[in-house]
């Protein structure tokens, strides 16, 4: 990025290109230069690379407070965003403007669509159909359990999952698409150099070593102040076609999310849970204001847009090689829709919960995991429960009840 200082002085479309990558990062990194503030100054000065030869004048009749005018007038503008270029490059990073093919489209449905995009993995995976999946970063086992299992299944069938990498559900979201191997997006609160939490460090590796993308509207070196996230979580909601909310309390910052994706028109989605739990008071209040209750990936793929699903069917058969059959899945998940059900061989995982199953009584999840705790954990117990279902060896019963079927 440290080309901006010759590429500035050379001339030509490459230049103005550059130019006004450059600018539209010196507004956000302007003091008092919000979002809404930054796409007003573009569009008043026609184009973004203008910015750099208004006078001051000029610059204040877009509506920049003094102060912000000054600073761009003065070239700090312009310094801050050649050195943050250069630090971001060190990064192995990238960032997008509104003017860039890999900026979200669907942020631009929402009122105040971020100025700048820091952006580390894959840029194509930002504008695939996507779902956040958000929650409590406190979550029981049953939380945590069906946030990974209903990730994978989405994800497996072309659903991009974004979430917030936080701790608990948004964890859970991330792992059970990598689960998949399919590609996820985090959207930080935080810069793109500061992990948070610290513990997920393998977690962002993992993200993008599977195609995909950690993003933020913040500066590098922005540490989790607690005012970022509320900002944070209307991009994710922004990002996506809807919101899935697994347990969240009362006062949590999933509300936030939630009432952004209400405001900008995208879809709710809510695991209920237990009455006792004080972590159900958010999908369960979700769900009587009107928000779609959900137990199994079906609930939001029959919910999405027909022509989002066909393209998601479409593409999974091509990659499986199935021609004009009516399959649209290989292996396991074909069964769902063909009944034909395959026998593969059973992992240890796998194995180790058959055998707590039984053909005349059906078992309690919640009982199952506390059997299996101390050689499972509740996710593990998940995935193998998830391939079992597919492969017709167990049923589920209302109420998370399990029965072997051979």
């Amino acid at each position: 990025m440290a080309e901006f200082h010759s590429v500035a002085n050379s001339g030509g479309e490459p230049v103005r290109a550059d130019a006004a990558r450059l600018a539209w990062l010196a507004l956000a990194l302007t003091p008092r230069m919000g979002p809404t503030r930054c796409h007003r100054a573009v569009q008043k000065l026609g184009t973004a690379d203008r910015l750099f030869s208004a006078s001051l004048t000029e610059l204040e009749s877009t509506g920049m407070p003094a102060e912000a005018a000054q600073f761009v007038f003065d070239g700090r503008a312009r310094e801050a965003a050649v050195k943050e270029a250069v630090h971001i490059a060190e990064q192995s990073a990238t960032f997008l403007t509104p003017e860039d093919e890999a900026y979200p489209s669907s942020l631009f449905e929402i009122y105040d669509p971020p100025a700048i995009l820091w952006l580390r993995g894959n840029p194509a995976v930002l504008n695939r159909p996507g779902l956040a999946v958000v929650g409590t970063r406190h979550p029981t086992p049953y939380g945590t359990g069906i946030a990974e299992q209903l990730s994978r299944d989405l994800a497996h069938r072309g659903l991009v999952i974004l979430s917030g990498m936080a701790r608990g559900i948004d964890t859970s979201a991330h792992r059970g698409a990598l689960a998949a191997s399919a590609p996820t997006i985090a959207v930080w609160g935080t810069g793109l150099d500061v992990i948070y939490p610290k513990e997920n460090k393998k977690l962002a590796e993992q993200i993008i070593a599977t195609g995909g993308a950690i993003v933020s509207e913040f500066p590098l070196g922005t540490f989790p102040a607690p005012q970022n996230f509320p900002i944070r979580n209307r991009t994710l909601s922004g990002m996506s076609m809807g919101v899935l909310v697994v347990e969240a309390g009362e006062y949590s910052g999933t509300r936030i999310t939630a009432r952004c994706a209400l405001e900008q028109g995208r879809d709710v989605y809510a695991v209920p849970g237990n009455v006792t739990n004080k972590n159900a008071w958010g999908p369960n209040t979700l769900i009587k204001q009107g928000a779609k209750l959900t137990a199994t990936w079906e609930d939001i793929w029959e919910d999405l847009p027909s022509q989002v699903r066909l393209q998601l069917e479409d593409e999974l058969a091509m990659q499986s090689g199935v021609g004009d059959s009516d399959e649209s899945f290989s292996g396991a998940s074909a069964s769902l829709f063909t009944g034909q059900l395959t026998a593969p061989t059973l992992s240890d995982h796998e194995r180790l919960v058959i055998q707590e199953l039984r053909q005349d009584e059906a078992l309690q999840l919640d009982q199952l995991i506390e059997r299996l705790e101390s050689r499972m954990v509740s996710g593990e117990i998940f995935t193998a429960l998830f391939e079992l279902e597919l492969a017709g060896r167990i049923r589920q019963m209302p109420g998370k009840n399990y029965l072997r079927c051979i």
